[in-house]
């Protein structure tokens, strides 16, 4: 390995990656048409980023009850899946590789997304947060707790997402079980006091990822199939750290490592940890031991830390996000040394072309 691993391949499944730079997924709010479909906007900007050794797009709702932002796409109905097409088939031309990130949010919803009902989550506990609603933010409200059969149909949603994903080419997806979503939700003793069989004991509040894990295997293959979590993640929707935290993140990520998956996605905390009783200050450093397949770590990694990670065997890729909103060929800026472009935060989830696909590239690209 060189002193760059970053640009490096890597095998990933049965996928060849032409190097271990990954775009992290990144909530972009672009699809604002009557459908949630992605449009050419997506397919231009998905493109220009597909030197990344792998794509993972935007979380991509697996139903219209699990939707809780405004102009997010879907992965549900076939008017998505055809926008899709068009994306995947734009990043393939160009020699990349692409995953979708399949999404729930739970109670981060807002009733204004369900025609006035209630968002559903594990149990009725209102997250005391915001929602970015159709109206701008407000305030979440106490969600439904969902019954046995309407997890049972969340699974099902999940199942027909990868199966749509499939129909729209893309290389695989990732569950979206981390960062206080609808997954993360069933985890955490915060928000699921649950007292049935997805409730309770660790395994119980950790058996719907499992669940969904072998309801996608039944349409995709199960190396085709990543993951994220966000095991210290406090302070954030209503989420806090208890006791118990840590151990059910052991319990899942050890039970993964039984699965032969794409890779296991984690973050590293969004917010300093090191005072709280009950956090891992450094993720990677604690389950890569314990993980045995393919690593892919995230959370504020430049091009030198993200290569000495690699080099000391802490992950075998990393995933860069708001770098990647203003850097379309950060690979080539990595591998040339070159300056990294400031992001507009602003414009991350504006319409439109600006501060999505108007940053330009170091070098343009030749016109044939």
């Amino acid at each position: 390995m060189s002193t760059k691993p970053l640009l490096e391949m890597l095998t990933l499944g049965d996928l060849e990656l032409k190097n271990r730079v990954i775009m992290a997924p990144m909530t972009r709010s672009r699809a604002d048409n009557p459908d949630n479909k992605p449009t050419e906007l997506h397919v231009k900007y998905y493109k220009q980023r597909a030197s990344a050794g792998l794509i993972i797009t935007e979380g991509s709702q697996v139903s219209k009850k699990a939707v809780g932002y405004i102009n997010t796409p879907g992965i549900y109905s076939p008017a998505q899946v055809e926008g899709w097409k068009k994306v995947t088939s734009a990043v393939h031309e160009k020699g990349g590789k692409i995953f979708i990130q399949i999404w729930h949010v739970g109670r981060i919803s807002h009733p204004d997304f369900h025609n006035g009902e209630l968002p559903h989550a594990p149990s009725a506990i209102n997250p005391n947060s915001k929602s970015f609603t159709p109206k701008g933010f407000k305030e979440t409200v106490t969600p439904a707790e969902m019954t046995i059969e309407e997890i049972q149909n969340t699974i099902n949603d999940f199942k027909m997402g990868g199966k749509n994903a499939m129909e729209a080419g893309f290389d695989g997806v990732e569950i979206h079980s981390s960062n206080g979503y609808l997954l993360h939700q069933f985890f955490s003793r915060t928000s699921n006091v649950r007292t049935d069989g997805y409730g309770g004991s660790i395994e119980n509040r950790a058996k719907i990822l499992f669940e969904i894990i072998e309801a996608l295997k039944e349409v995709m293959p199960e190396n085709r199939i990543g993951l994220r979590l966000n095991p210290s993640l406090h302070g954030i929707f209503g989420m806090t750290m208890d006791e118990e935290s840590i151990p059910t993140f052991d319990y899942i990520i050890e039970k993964l490592s039984h699965y032969d998956l794409a890779y296991l996605h984690l973050s590293e905390p969004f917010t300093d940890v090191s005072e709280l009783p009950h956090a891992v200050s450094e993720i990677a450093k604690r389950y890569r031991p314990m993980y045995k397949g393919t690593l892919i770590i995230n959370g504020d990694f430049d091009q030198e830390k993200g290569n000495r990670y690699i080099l000391e065997g802490l992950a075998d890729a990393v995933a860069y996000g708001k770098p990647y909103v203003s850097n379309p060929d950060l690979v080539e800026r990595f591998a040339n040394d070159a300056p990294i472009a400031d992001w507009d935060q602003d414009t991350f989830y504006t319409p439109g072309e600006k501060g999505y696909t108007d940053y330009p590239k170091l070098k343009a690209e030749k016109t044939v």
